[in-house]
C-alpha cells in the first residue's frame, strides 16, 4: 500500500534538504520535495565544467565556514570536506592586497613597519572621531579606518554589489567586515572550514537520499498542491509565495562572463575589484577552490552585480528601510497560512551563511517533531521568530 503523501517542500536547497531529511528519519509520513530548477543544492550547486573537468560552483564562490560544531559534523556526514581557507585579495587603485585587511595589508598600504598595537593606534587616529553611533555602511567604516582606507577599498566595490549608495546600506553590514592587526589572512574566523570535495550538489543529493523522500526537480511550485499535503514548508523568495501582492522585495542577483585559459589566470581563487570604474565586482577561478586537483587548463568568471528581475535568481536581501517596512507585511500575510511555515534565507528574507541555514532547520524540526508528538500547542510557523527579533535580525 503506498505511504500517504503528508508533507511538501518547497526547495532543495540545504535549508529544505535538512528539514526533509529530519521530517523523514522522524516521522512515519512521505516528503514531497519539490524545485522549479533541474538540480538539487539551490545557489551552492556545483558542477564539473564540461571543457576543463574543473568542479564549478555554479552560482558563485561557497566555502562552508562555521564554529558551530553540530553543523559541522552533521555536514561531513553526507561528504567529505577537504580544508579551505579562503585568502581574498583586493584589485585597487594602488595595487593588490589581501583581504580581509590586516596588519600586512596596513603596512604595505602606507609602506610602513608597525607592529600590532602601533597598527591599531595609527588606525584609530584616522577614524573619523566625530562618529559616535554609525547610522550606516559609509559611516560605520568611515568610523573604523577611516577616509582613504574607505574610498581605496570599500566603496567602489560595495556600491558595485549593492547597487546603491553606502549610505543606503545598513551599518551592521559593515561589522561583518573584519579588521585584524595580525598577519591572519584568512577571510573567515570560523573554527571549521572546508569545500566538500565531492561538490555541495553531492552532499545534498546524499542527504535527501531516503526511502520516505521523493525529489521532483523542474518543478514551479503552485497554491493548488497544498490540497494534497497536510502541510507545506516553504523556502523560496516570501513575497513570490503570495504573488509579490504587496510589491516586491529587493535581491541582488549577479550574473557571470565565463572564459577560460591554459595553465593558471590569477594566482588565487577570488580576487576582488574594488574601484568603481570596473563594472564587475569580482574574479573566481574555480581550480583553486579545489587544490587537491590537478587541471591543465582553468575556467573563470567575471562577477556582475544588478538588482533582480523577474525571472531572476535572488541572491542577496538588500533590506533598505522600505524593504524591511514591505517585510513586515508579508510576515503579516504569513502569519494567517495555517497550513505553511516559511523558512530559510529567501523564505524569511535574511542575510544567512550556509551553517546558519543549517541550523535553523534543524532547530525547526526539532520544533516541528515535538508539535507532531504532542499534537497540541501552536504550530512552527517560522525558522526564527519574525515577531519578536522584527526584520532587524541578520541584515
Amino acid at each position: 500500500m503506498e505511504r500517504k503523501i503528508n508533507s511538501l517542500v518547497i526547495g532543495a536547497g540545504f535549508s529544505g534538504a535538512v528539514l526533509a531529511r529530519e521530517l523523514a528519519m522522524h516521522l512515519d509520513r512521505k516528503i514531497v520535495v519539490i524545485d522549479a530548477r533541474g538540480h538539487v543544492g539551490g545557489n551552492c550547486d556545483t558542477q564539473r565544467d564540461n571543457a576543463t573537468g574543473i568542479m564549478v560552483h555554479t552560482y558563485g564562490p561557497h566555502i562552508f565556514n562555521t564554529d558551530n560544531e553540530e553543523v559541522w559534523n552533521y555536514v561531513n556526514k553526507f561528504g567529505t570536506f577537504r580544508p579551505f581557507v579562503n585568502r581574498v585579495k583586493a584589485k585597487t587603485a594602488r595595487g593588490i592586497f589581501g583581504l580581509p585587511m590586516n596588519l600586512l595589508t596596513i603596512n604595505q598600504f602606507f609602506r610602513k613597519s608597525m607592529g600590532p598595537r602601533e597598527a591599531a593606534a595609527f588606525l584609530a587616529q584616522l577614524g573619523d572621531k566625530h562618529i559616535k553611533h554609525p547610522a550606516n555602511f559609509e559611516e560605520a567604516a568611515l568610523k573604523l579606518v577611516g577616509r582613504e582606507l574607505y574610498e581605496v577599498f570599500f566603496y567602489g566595490y560595495t556600491s558595485k554589489h549593492w547597487g546603491c549608495d553606502p549610505r543606503e546600506i545598513p551599518a551592521s553590514v559593515f561589522s561583518r567586515i573584519p579588521v585584524r592587526f595580525n598577519y591572519d589572512d584568512s577571510y573567515y574566523d570560523s573554527r571549521y572550514q572546508g569545500i566538500p570535495e565531492e561538490g555541495y550538489t553531492r552532499v545534498i543529493e546524499r542527504i535527501l537520499d531516503h526511502e520516505r523522500i521523493e525529489v521532483r526537480l523542474g518543478v514551479e511550485y503552485e497554491h493548488a498542491m497544498e490540497a494534497e499535503f497536510d502541510h507545506v514548508f516553504y523556502t523560496g523568495p516570501i513575497d513570490g509565495f503570495f504573488g509579490h501582492q504587496l510589491g516586491r522585495l529587493g535581491y541582488r542577483t549577479v550574473t557571470f562572463e565565463r572564459f577560460e585559459t591554459a595553465g593558471d589566470y590569477q594566482g588565487n581563487a577570488v580576487i576582488n575589484y574594488t574601484e568603481l570604474e570596473v563594472p564587475y565586482t569580482r574574479v573566481h577561478e574555480h581550480k583553486h577552490f579545489a587544490p587537491w586537483e590537478v587541471h591543465e587548463k582553468t575556467v573563470a568568471f567575471r562577477e556582475f552585480s544588478k538588482g533582480t528581475a523577474a525571472g531572476d535568481v535572488p541572491y542577496y536581501p538588500i533590506r533598505k528601510a522600505s524593504d524591511r517596512k514591505l517585510l513586515e507585511s508579508y510576515y503579516d500575510l504569513a502569519r494567517l497560512e495555517e497550513r505553511v511555515s516559511f523558512l530559510g534565507r529567501l523564505g524569511t528574507y535574511r542575510y544567512l551563511d550556509m551553517d546558519d541555514v543549517i541550523a535553523e532547520a534543524l532547530e525547526f524540526s526539532r520544533r516541528w517533531l515535538r508539535y507532531a508528538a504532542t499534537g497540541s500547542g501552536e504550530k512552527p510557523r517560522f525558522s526564527f521568530d519574525p515577531f519578536l527579533s522584527s526584520t532587524h535580525a541578520a541584515v
